[in-house]
């Protein structure tokens, strides 16, 4: 069955679905520009693209402390099947 929305909702699921579009394309435009400055950056300093990328997520996010602990974790499974080097 399919439900009917009275004006005051379609209006409100009409303004939700506009604005909703516009955050998103501004998001995209966003990272799009963050993206090619990553990219000029990481030339210039000679770092890897994903490097730059994965230190502005885990700086967002301030969970350089949870990152530690996974790559502790990966450490120690490695050296358990003695994959270290």
């Amino acid at each position: 069955m399919s439900r009917i929305f009275n004006p005051e909702e379609t209006s409100k699921l009409k303004k939700l679905i506009d604005e909703g579009m516009q955050v998103k394309q501004e998001m995209s435009d966003l990272n799009a520009g963050l993206k090619e400055t990553i990219k000029a950056i990481s030339e210039e300093l000679d770092i890897k693209p994903a490097m730059l990328g994965k230190a502005i997520n885990v700086a967002f996010k301030a969970g350089l402390h949870d990152e530690q602990a996974k790559l502790e974790e990966l450490e120690t499974i490695l050296a358990t099947v003695g994959k270290t080097q």
